[in-house]
């Protein structure tokens, strides 16, 4: 996927097509999937396709998760994760967004900072594990670090492609009217970027989920990577599986707050108004 392809978010300006789905339509197939999914899980070891030991019966591990839902620990450790996650995530869109708007409103810095971007964003994060491991331990700083690497990038990508995409004459109109350098960033460069904004902050937000959980994993911080691992230890394999997926159920909940709020700030524009071509 190039750049100008994941600069192209889901709110594209200048696109009018419905997003009016009925819920009615949409939550039965989500709710057809999962129990899919459950059915197979519990078929596959019925029918001895997998071990149960490798893979329990979705039986098994609901019940797994029916008991830790009564265990205090399970909150604290959900609540570790998302600690991690909230704080990554607002660092990483506040500073995504400033210096993206700013690099994108100026060739000069995009042309000086090109470079050092296209080196620096395909450092995988978890190659930063033993740097952050040496300078901070295993304390909540070393998953913090490298859940705001990876996220941030997401974010300054999609900005600086949103301020590029501004129209040039509503930029000039404003200067016209003598609009300050704020009131030109309020009212004519966030409007504009903000569909590539969200677009980016959607994508963060996966992002910092799974490098929370697999830097608690691999690093030990607390939290439910943190969990897994000790689960894993310990040969509990069902509460593994359970662990794994309250894991998956954050991202489902993250994805769709995440979706409300795009929706919420985006109601303005076409996409989000059910306008058909």
């Amino acid at each position: 996927m190039t750049a100008q392809e994941l600069a192209q978010p889901d709110t594209e300006p200048g696109r009018t097509r419905s997003r009016k789905v009925s819920i009615t339509s949409v939550v039965p197939l989500g709710v057809g999937g999962l129990l899919t999914l459950a059915a197979i899980i519990e078929i596959l070891p019925r029918t001895g396709i997998v071990r149960p030991q490798d893979l329990p019966p979705m039986s098994v591990i609901s019940v797994e998760l029916v008991d830790l839902a009564q265990q205090p620990w399970l909150w604290q450790t959900i609540y570790d994760t998302l600690y991690v996650w909230a704080i990554g995530l607002l660092v990483s869109v506040v500073a995504g967004v400033v210096l993206g708007l700013i690099i994108g409103s100026s060739l000069a810095l995009r042309n000086i900072t090109h470079s050092t971007i296209e080196f620096l964003r395909p450092i995988p994060s978890v190659a930063l594990i033993p740097l952050v491991v040496l300078l901070f331990g295993t304390q909540y700083e070393s998953a913090l670090t490298l859940v705001i690497y990876a996220s941030f990038w997401q974010v300054l990508i999609q900005t600086i492609y949103g301020a590029i995409d501004v129209d040039a004459v509503a930029m000039e109109t404003a200067r016209s009217y003598r609009f300050g350098l704020l009131s030109r960033v309020r009212y004519v460069l966030l409007p504009s970027a903000l569909p590539y904004i969200m677009t980016g902050v959607r994508l963060a937000a996966t992002v910092a989920l799974v490098l929370t959980v697999t830097a608690q994993l691999i690093i030990g911080t607390p939290g439910i990577g943190h969990r897994i691992g000790l689960a894993e230890n310990a040969g509990n394999v069902p509460q593994t599986y359970a662990l794994v997926i309250i894991t998956g159920l954050l991202g489902v909940l993250i994805n769709l707050g995440v979706r409300y709020l795009e929706k919420s700030l985006l109601s303005w524009h076409t996409s989000f108004r059910g306008e058909v071509r």
